[in-house]
């Protein structure tokens, strides 16, 4: 809700800019969304790096 006052204090002040961040917003997120992804990876592979060290002290009884 923020965003949308924002654009639209943007769109009184400043049409031309707001229109073309209107535009220009959907083609900065498809060139955005392969680095998302490559994000939501190496978080996974972090995750399961962390799950594996820590699996000894689990099976010892170190995580109540």
């Amino acid at each position: 809700m923020p965003t949308f006052l924002l654009w639209l204090l943007l769109l009184i002040f400043c049409w031309p800019l707001a229109l073309l961040a209107l535009v220009l917003y959907p083609l900065v997120w498809l060139i955005l969304l392969p680095f998302r992804l490559l994000g939501i990876a190496v978080e996974g592979v972090f995750a399961f790096l962390r799950a594996l060290i820590m699996l000894p002290a689990k099976v010892l009884g170190g995580g109540r």
